[in-house]
Order: C-alpha cells, then sequence, then structure tokens
C-alpha cells in the first residue's frame, strides 16, 4: 500500500477514537526498517487499547499488512507494526518518561488531524404513507315525526227513510174485468138449441 495513503488511514483511525497529541515523524534517514513514526496519547488504558485495535481494523479493511500488536495486556503501551509505519499509542505518563520524539522527532511531517471528512449522504427516509382518511360514517337521517292518527269520524247514521218510502204503498186490489162472451163460430151453431127445441115442440103435437 502506498505510504502516504497508509499514513492516512492511521491517522484518521486514531481521531475516529479521540486520541490527543498525535505526531508523525519521518524515519528514513534514521533506520532502514520503517519510514515513518506515530505517536498518540490515550487517557486510560481502555482507551488505548481501543485505538490500537481500531487502527489494525482499520488497516486490514483497507488491505493493508499488520505483522503484529504488542501491549494490549496492560493497555499503556500499545504498539502496532504496520511494516512502513510503526504506531505508538501511550499513555501520558508512559510517552513523557520514554520521551520518543527525542529518539525519532529529527524531522517530523505535517498532518491535518481531524480534516473534513467527506459526509456521506444520509439516507433519505422513506417518506411516511399517508394515513387513510377515516370514512365519513354516513349520519343517519332524522326519521319523520309519525303523524297522529286522525280519529275516524264518527259514523253518520243513516237518515230513516220518509215514511212514503218507508211502508210499502198498499195494494190495490185489481177489480177482475168481465169476461167477453165466447162468439159462436156459424150461425147454425148459435141456432142450434132453438132449432131442436122447434122439432120436439112438432113431434109432440
Amino acid at each position: 500500500m502506498e505510504l502516504r495513503k497508509l499514513q492516512s488511514i492511521v491517522v484518521d483511525a486514531i481521531d475516529d477514537l479521540k486520541g490527543q497529541d498525535v505526531r508523525v515523524f519521518n524515519t528514513t534517514a534514521l533506520t532502514g526498517l520503517f519510514d515513518r513514526v506515530v505517536i498518540a496519547s490515550g487517557t486510560s488504558n481502555r482507551q488505548t487499547r481501543s485505538m490500537g485495535g481500531h487502527v489494525r481494523d482499520k488497516v486490514k479493511e483497507a488491505g493493508g499488512d499488520v505483522l503484529s500488536v504488542e501491549g494490549q495486556e496492560t493497555g499503556e503501551w500499545v504498539l502496532v507494526d504496520l511494516g512502513d509505519i510503526v504506531v505508538h499509542v501511550m499513555q501520558p505518563s508512559i510517552r513523557a518518561y520514554y520521551n520518543l520524539e527525542e529518539i525519532w522527532g529529527s524531522k517530523p511531517v505535517r498532518v491535518k488531524i481531524g480534516a473534513a471528512k467527506p459526509k456521506s449522504k444520509p439516507k433519505s427516509k422513506p417518506k411516511p404513507k399517508p394515513k387513510p382518511k377515516p370514512k365519513a360514517t354516513a349520519k343517519p337521517k332524522p326519521k319523520p315525526a309519525a303523524k297522529p292518527k286522525t280519529t275516524a269520524k264518527p259514523k253518520t247514521t243513516a237518515k230513516p227513510k220518509t215514511a212514503a218510502k218507508a211502508k210499502a204503498a198498499p195494494e190495490v186490489e185489481a177489480t177482475p174485468k168481465p169476461r167477453a162472451k165466447p162468439k159462436p163460430r156459424t150461425k147454425a151453431a148459435a141456432t142450434g138449441t132453438t132449432a131442436r127445441k122447434r122439432t120436439t115442440g112438432a113431434k109432440a103435437h
């Protein structure tokens, strides 16, 4: 991996966990074993262990080689050997005692600590679906007031028929008509009796 890229990964990893007083030195004129020394301070054993492990993980993620990690048991001084760069994460008292800057610090390298990193665009939250409007319940139509039942009109009593109509007129007895006497069919028939009387009378004489 390119030296500048590896250096940038290391410094950013230390800055992620709030490492203090980060220094980078060029050691190419002092030794052929490595090209850079990075020194940083942590406020507690837990922080120094976390920074050492975070540097290791970030370099591996980028495809770099991690040769060794030392000192994580106590956390007072954690050393991460990356081949071209050696990282020292130390507690302030240990750092002041060993004073590594005096040994390797003849040629410091300017680095930007906490440089503005490209912010990843926040994932746009899915727009909340509009809540379905409650269906308007149809108001029950008021029932029309029941009309009061009309009282049945009293039946009109039948008017009495007039006396003339009520009483049947008395039947008038029909006077029998005199029967007409039957007319004799012939004159002889009509006079037959008298003729017979005459004959009987003549015989008697």
